[in-house]
């Protein structure tokens, strides 16, 4: 088989002695792609593609990603200059809308998203349905698939003002639900959110604050917080996006879809991974120790392997690890956090990954895991909360997605194939002759 490049509009497939011309389309930045959507019908073959990695499933104008060279765009704006410049409303409104809001834009956006922050009241007698010990994930994907049950005002897909009301309200009441979730699990009361805070100290409020005492947020933990969150906004078609939008494909609701999206999320290979590289740290335990976890990441024949390093699609440094980094030195730094054993593990093990020529060979740079566990750790957060505070951030990425799919008429229901290597078609024995 053999496919090759007619020119700028076509692909030329050959089998044998057949050969199809297939469409190219370019993009605007990044590899084109060749269009097998009419292969099966024309060829009676399908392409064959584990997880999908060299398969585009849909056009997006939301999100771009060169792992090569360590790019990542937000609507053609690089996440540096986001991180360190807006917030994370403003990242919301650019996502959502596709354009950095002017200010009177932003300040309605704000007053929108602060004014649905409230969950309905109901929602606690849900929550006392779990055990004590439930795993807050766990809560995330019940709670956000049951907004659905309380807002079925803005369920109907085909309604443009309903997609609105209902994106704005995932976006609001994410930060309230995440909060109960931790305050649940940890037998804390319920922390109502108040209207004159920003959208993150509204949160780590939430999270901290005790009826008993008053809570003032520390500035410098909230703009820590709210750069985790933008930077954690969108990552394109990863596994949990890819799920929303296949969820949605089907015309299913919005909360189902983003509760889907969560589950997705929940599995270690995607959302737990700052989870896995901070008990790496603790595991490794002092800088002295190492260049013998060093050696045991290069012997193929041991099982241990240096987590927050390396990244499915960045083939550099990761852009969002560089700001994690600086991130978590301040939030140390006000907390008053100066030898900290983990971070010297973390600053040492990059320093000599770096220069290893086995790790600089293999490009396993690090990543932003590698750092934001230990940031909010640092921050009071449980491990048993770092996905969850994923998912939050994560909301607005799927629902930008999700409205990009919805209004994309070329989009149908998604339907992968298979390569079929079970038994062929063969007759029903009786119990009696069976041996």
């Amino acid at each position: 088989m053999d496919a090759t490049n007619t020119g700028a509009k076509a692909a030329k497939l050959t089998v044998g002695d057949k050969s199809w011309d297939l469409p190219i389309h370019p993009g605007t930045i990044g590899p084109d792609v060749v269009d097998i959507a009419k292969l099966y019908g024309q060829t009676g073959m399908f392409t064959y593609d584990p997880g999908f990695t060299s398969t585009a499933s849909c056009e997006s104008k939301i999100t771009y990603i060169d792992g090569d060279e360590g790019v990542l765009l937000y609507r053609g704006y690089p996440i540096e200059q986001l991180a360190e410049n807006g917030d994370f409303l403003e990242t919301c409104y650019l996502l959502l809308y596709g354009e950095l809001p002017t200010a009177a834009q932003k300040a309605d956006f704000d007053y929108s998203v602060t004014r649905h922050t409230m969950v309905h009241e109901q929602m606690t007698r849900f929550f006392q349905g779990f055990r004590r010990d439930a795993h807050p994930m766990a809560i995330m994907v019940a709670s956000v698939g049951a907004l659905s049950a309380f807002y079925h005002d803005s369920t109907d897909i085909s309604d443009p003002q309903q997609r609105l009301i209902a994106s704005i309200r995932m976006i609001a009441k994410m930060p309230t639900l995440a909060a109960m979730a931790y305050k649940y699990s940890i037998g804390q009361p319920f922390v109502y959110p108040k209207n004159d805070l920003d959208y993150t100290s509204n949160f780590l409020r939430m999270c901290f604050a005790v009826p008993c005492e008053d809570y003032k947020v520390s500035p410098v933990l909230s703009k820590a917080m709210d750069k985790i969150f933008i930077l954690h906004a969108d990552h394109e078609q990863n596994a949990s996006t890819s799920t929303v939008r296949l969820a949605g494909s089907s015309g299913a609701n919005p909360f189902a879809c983003i509760a889907a999206g969560i589950a997705c999320l929940w599995g270690p290979a995607h959302g737990g991974a700052n989870e896995a590289a901070l008990k790496m740290l603790s595991e490794i335990g002092h800088v002295d120790r190492i260049p013998e976890f060093i050696n045991r990441a290069k012997d193929k024949n041991d099982p241990f392997r240096l987590m927050g390093f390396g990244h499915r699609v960045y083939k550099n440094y990761d852009p969002r690890a560089k700001i994690m980094q600086r991130t978590c030195h301040e939030v140390l730094a006000e907390l008053g956090i100066k030898d900290d054993p983990l971070l010297d593990v973390a600053v040492e093990l990059e320093r000599i990954a770096l220069s290893d020529d086995y790790f600089v060979e293999k490009k396993l740079y690090p990543n932003i895991d590698f750092y934001s566990g230990i940031t909010l750790k640092a921050m009071g957060f449980p491990t048993t909360m770092f996905t969850v505070l994923f998912a939050l951030a994560r909301t607005v990425g799927w629902i930008g997605q999700w409205k990009e799919m919805i209004e994309d008429p070329s989009q149908r229901i998604g339907r992968p194939r298979q390569l079929y290597t079970g038994a062929t078609q063969r007759d029903y024995t009786a119990m009696s002759k069976r041996r």
